[in-house]
């Protein structure tokens, strides 16, 4: 039986809570200093605080120290890491590979000076660029227990990587924001502005608009936004990503709101525990707890460009969002009739004081606040320019679903049965188990706690069945929550109330000191110097990617390298900025290969921003793949 991980985002501590209130068996999140998203870095007492929380549900909590590293940062990284595994993380996500020489060192460091800390261990970010069997059998050789795949795999290509890799966990994107270039391969932030994907600072030049402009200087498409994709939505496909070998879900968002994570968590978590309940001998959730909620989910009410699959059975035509890289959010209706200082829209969407609304005009997004609504009649703050009859709105701020959010929207529960006993000098009170069908334990034989007190063994004049039940169950605000209560058919002891309630809380205190984290065994292949190991992947499959993201000397020396050769440190004129499975010829309905027409542009295209910059296409067919270079011209 295998575990379904949700994995969610965690911005601070706040969404890191929200996420396992709302269903996510784990969260990622970033530290200080290190992590893909330099904006949304976190204290390690807030870690470790998450930590605590998160174990109580046998959720898991991963950091992101993935960016890649230079020789002046890395005995602050080492440091980072022996108090990342202090505090009891989960696993780290790593691109440099300098850090798995650390993590052993960090072990043995804390060996010596008798300290405990919690083996560090790793898996491989999507910035380390995985899309082969290949690939990921290489990671594993070398002590990475997790992979996370790149978001253009298709179903099948994961399933084909899981039959021949079937022993290394794989995590698959499956909600959020998608870069346009595969992650770790984009350049193009760096060569533009300065700020290194790779570090964590991109500026998001895939989201600005261009203008595509043949070798004749002829411009094919003007002011889109040709590189801005829509947002990934997986939801219809879990069971399919399931079947084919993917681990664990996880959804973007570490810049995203604790709106946004509340919401979307909760919508993937119902769908994940569906298909549980469908396949209860396949699979279970990774965690433990019920969740119940005061609001429904509804994915389209939160951030997003237009949804789209991706590459999940292959290409489709409608994965790009070429006018607008902003948040359009939900169809709400069309315009029906304009007054002076109103409009009617037709629909049946209902419409609250405060809401936002969006439209197309002349391939740019337009929008508008409703500063008063009567029923489908909206008084804007000011009338917008441009509506006209049948125009499609958009609402990209509910009001009201945002009201539902803001207040506490869910709560997350352990349900457990109670069975109280006489014992030879009291009572005994003993906690069972029943959640999701697993113990949340590091030791799975252990599916109970037991408190005892000693007391007389006192006969009752009136039944205490009722008084027992009640006092036993109230759990308050404690993660639990009792089923039922087992008493023996003889009982018949009294037993005051203060007694009960110190049994109560006595077995609280048990369960809550007790290490939910579940059990993993994992088996290491750790040789750390692996110049070797590499040598026989590109053997295997040779490609020199890689030598732009080393960045120190002991990622150099684990790859047998002179010298670091990333491009942040070292940047050439003529290197690939981006490599894009999104093609621009395909989107546009002109690649042969797939049916479209035969274009009659003069190649190499360009795209050419505003301020005069821009950048040379290739379109390597055989690969199926498009590439961006830097124009010199």
């Amino acid at each position: 039986m295998r575990a379904l991980e949700l994995l969610a985002p965690a911005k601070n501590l706040e969404c890191g809570k929200a996420a396992i209130d709302h269903g996510a068996d784990a969260v990622y999140i970033g530290a200080q200093r290190y992590g893909a998203r330099a904006a949304a870095g976190n204290s390690v007492d807030d870690i470790s605080e998450l930590c605590s929380y998160a174990h109580q549900y046998g959720a898991k909590v991963y950091v992101t120290v993935n960016t890649i590293i230079y020789d002046d940062e890395l005995d602050d990284t080492r440091r980072l890491l022996q108090q990342l595994g202090n505090v009891g993380v989960d696993a780290i996500l790593v691109q440099d590979m300098a850090l798995t020489g650390m993590t052993a060192s960090c072990k043995q460091t804390a060996a010596v000076a008798d300290e405990h800390v919690t083996e560090l261990v790793l898996h491989a970010s999507t910035q380390t660029d995985n899309r082969t069997a290949e690939k990921v059998r290489w990671l594993r050789d070398i002590g990475f227990s997790r992979v996370v795949l790149a978001r253009e795999l298709s179903i099948d290509e994961i399933r084909a990587i899981h039959e021949a890799v079937p022993d290394v966990e794989l995590e698959v994107f499956v909600h959020g924001a998608l870069c346009v270039s595969y992650s770790g391969q984009c350049y193009a932030s760096q060569y533009c502005f300065g700020r290194s994907a790779n570090r964590g600072e991109c500026a998001q030049l895939c989201r600005m608009a261009f203008d595509l402009v043949d070798a004749d200087g002829r411009v094919i498409e003007h002011n889109r936004h040709l590189l801005s994709l829509r947002d990934l939505c997986q939801i219809d496909n879990l069971e399919a990503l399931a079947d084919a070998g993917a681990t664990s879900f996880k959804i973007e968002g570490r810049l995203k709101d604790v709106d946004y994570v509340k919401n979307v968590t909760a919508a993937y978590n119902i769908r994940l525990n569906d298909i549980v309940r469908r396949h209860p001998d396949r699979y279970r959730r990774a965690s433990i707890g019920n969740v119940r909620y005061t609001f429904e989910p509804s994915l389209s009410k939160t951030f997003n460009r237009g949804y789209t699959t991706y590459f999940a059975y292959g290409r489709q035509p409608d994965i790009a969002s070429f006018d607008t890289p902003k948040a359009m959010g939900e169809f709400v209706g069309t315009v029906k009739e304009l007054r002076r200082d109103s409009l009617t829209v037709a629909g049946t969407a209902s419409f609250a004081n405060g809401d936002g609304l969006c439209y197309i005009m002349d391939g740019q997004l337009e929008g508008f606040r409703v500063n008063r609504a009567e029923g489908n009649r909206l008084f804007p703050q000011k009338m917008p320019t441009g509506l006209g009859p049948g125009l499609r709105l958009y609402r990209n701020n509910d009001q009201s679903f945002g009201h539902l959010l803001s207040r506490q929207s869910a709560e997350r529960k352990i349900p457990i049965s109670l069975s109280l006993n006489a014992s030879t000098d009291g009572f005994e009170l003993t906690a069972h188990y029943a959640a999701n069908g697993h113990t949340p334990s590091s030791d799975s034989s252990r599916s109970s706690d037991s408190v005892s007190i000693v007391a007389e063994h006192t006969m009752a004049e009136k039944p205490q069945h009722e008084n027992i039940v009640r006092q036993l169950t109230k759990l308050g605000n404690t993660p639990y929550e009792c089923s039922e209560v087992e008493l023996p058919a003889d009982f018949s002891f009294f037993i005051p109330s203060s007694r009960l309630t110190e049994l109560r809380r006595s077995i609280v205190e048990k369960l809550q000191s007790q290490d939910h984290k579940p059990h993993r065994p994992h088996e290491t292949h750790k040789t750390y110097k692996t110049y070797e190991a590499y040598e026989t992947y590109e053997a295997e499959m040779p490609h020199e990617a890689h030598l732009r993201n080393i960045a120190n000397h002991e990622a150099a020396e684990f790859y047998g390298t002179a010298e670091p050769t990333a491009y942040e440190l070292h940047p050439t004129a003529d290197a690939v900025l981006m490599q894009c499975r999104h093609c621009l010829r395909y989107s546009l309905g002109y690649c042969v290969k797939h049916g479209g027409q035969r274009p009659q542009w003069t190649e190499p295209l360009f795209l050419r921003l505003g301020n005069g910059r821009s950048f040379r296409l290739e379109f390597d067919c055989r690969n199926c793949q498009m590439n961006v270079y830097a124009a010199h011209r």
